[in-house]
């Protein structure tokens, strides 16, 4: 078999598994359309007289942060923690299986899944609440959701490092992505904020990936729409996390 039905093989097998893991589907895909609904409902939808956009193409690109994040770093974290800590990466290294085989799959299907949940998400927001789609800006919020992706599978892969067993993965990853979630303006406005805790915020990569997101929805966006100075930040956690998956990823439970 050769190296590209190999790659299509295993992430059309990483895709499955994860439509049929009902708790991933429902973190991952549905809660970030329960946020949307209900932000715009209980927030309502009126002009922000900062940017002088309704509300509601504020709350898109915020969920649609929280959406590539959790079916990247949450969901890649969690899946990989529980096939370490089962033997299933153990027995997968002892097979002819190539690691880049499978790293690619996972990545591709996150990816994947990452872009048709943005797709919904902004669907939903333009048909429902009003949210002007991007023009021009269109590549660039593109570009951004496929960089933000693969940066965020990278620091998925990097996080499993500290994560101890199967049962820590969800307090450790929610200990260290909802915390960000909040200072990030993920959730809502953070413009009023104390400046040392917008700096904070702008040194991880949450921040700059929901801000390089928003850019493509604020009127006067000129070109393409590509936040170099964001990306360049997210861009950086995703090296950063791919040298340490490289260095230090486990295959085998702990204690082996």
């Amino acid at each position: 078999m050769t190296g590209i039905r190999l790659v299509t093989h295993q992430f059309r097998y990483d895709t499955k598994m994860f439509w049929r893991n009902p708790a991933a589907v429902f973190f991952a895909i549905a809660l970030p359309l329960i946020f949307l609904f209900i932000f715009s409902t209980v927030f309502g939808n009126e002009l922000d007289p900062i940017r002088h956009i309704r509300m509601s193409s504020y709350y898109v690109p915020g969920i649609i942060a929280l959406g590539v994040i959790s079916v990247t770093f949450v969901t890649l974290a969690h899946a990989l923690t529980s096939l370490r800590e089962r033997g299933i990466l153990k027995r997968l290294r002892g097979t002819p299986l190539p690691t880049s085989v499978f790293v690619s799959g996972r990545v591709g299907s996150s990816l994947v899944i990452a872009l048709t949940l943005s797709a919904v998400i902004l669907t939903i927001g333009h048909l429902f609440y009003g949210v002007d789609l991007p023009g021009s800006p269109l590549i660039g919020l593109l570009i951004t959701i496929v960089i933000g992706a693969c940066s965020f599978c990278c620091l998925g892969f990097a996080i499993t490092v500290i994560i101890p067993n199967e049962a820590a993965a969800s307090p450790i990853t929610n200990a260290v992505i909802l915390p960000l979630y909040f200072i990030s303006g993920v959730f809502f406005r953070v413009d009023t904020a104390p400046e040392w805790l917008t700096t904070v915020a702008n040194f991880f990569p949450v921040r700059p990936f929901a801000l390089a997101l928003l850019d493509g929805f604020t009127p006067g966006t000129a070109g393409a729409g590509i936040e170099l100075g964001h990306l360049a930040v997210v861009a950086a956690w995703g090296v950063a996390g791919l040298a340490v998956a490289v260095l230090f990823f486990r295959w085998t439970p702990q204690g082996d």
